[in-house]
């Protein structure tokens, strides 16, 4: 049975997310606090944690970043917390995932789902993408679209690569402007602009109706290819 740690100050949330994640067939721990938290996900080894920002002990950044000293599975933020900043620090610090308060069940159940997919598969890293309509050889660096071969530059094919190996999951712009320019070009965004665009255009990608790339406004981008809706 997959386990879920929820860690939330709040009895209401907690009682909530009890019932309707264990309708689902998950098994659920609490933890009311960040230091419970801590003590239930070394102990139970949880699949996937469900956790707040707001928690009277310990700010959830700084929970964030402790929990990544040893726990590797996803972290789901759950928050009332709406800043961009505060969403692309959490992201930075670790976090799969932002979800904000209020909450619909059926949006925190479909990104559960879609973490523990791309968890599930985290230690085989991919060889390439393929749909049936975009294939991606990132051995050979070939990538085809409807069966016709497309020439990306080598910004561009990097960018690629870096939203196949994070599937259904956002990347923040910091993360991608570091990984592929390097860390003195962590605040360059229009670099990164630029080049979401020009590859979303070899893709033949509808920025306001994306196919494969999504983007998180002021935070980053989503790569949704075979990825469930």
């Amino acid at each position: 049975m997959t386990r879920i740690l929820v860690i939330d100050d709040e009895p209401q949330i907690r009682r909530f997310l009890t019932i309707c994640l264990g309708s689902q067939g998950y098994q659920i721990i609490e933890a009311a606090d960040a230091r419970t938290g801590l003590q239930q996900s070394a102990l139970h080894e949880p699949d996937l944690i469900v956790m707040d920002l707001g928690l009277p002990d310990m700010d959830g950044q700084a929970l964030l970043s402790d929990l990544r000293g040893f726990y590797r599975g996803p972290v789901i933020v759950l928050s009332v917390r709406n800043s961009e900043r505060d969403k692309v620090t959490a992201l930075d610090n670790g976090a799969n995932d932002y979800v904000e308060k209020p909450f619909g069940a059926n949006e925190l159940l479909a990104r559960i789902r879609s973490v523990l997919r791309t968890f599930a598969s985290i230690d085989v890293p991919p060889t390439g993408f393929d749909d049936g309509h975009l294939k991606v050889d990132l051995q050979t660096h070939r990538v085809s679209l409807g069966g016709a071969d497309i020439h990306l530059s080598r910004k561009e094919f990097e960018l690629l690569r870096c939203f196949i190996a994070h599937p259904g999951r956002i990347v923040t712009q910091q993360q991608l402007l570091k990984e592929i320019w390097g860390p003195h070009h962590s605040h360059d965004t229009h670099y990164l602009r630029i080049f979401v665009g020009r590859l979303r255009a070899k893709l033949q990608d509808n920025p306001t109706a994306p196919r494969y790339i999504e983007t998180e406004a002021g935070v980053g981008y989503r790569f949704m290819g075979g990825v469930e809706r």
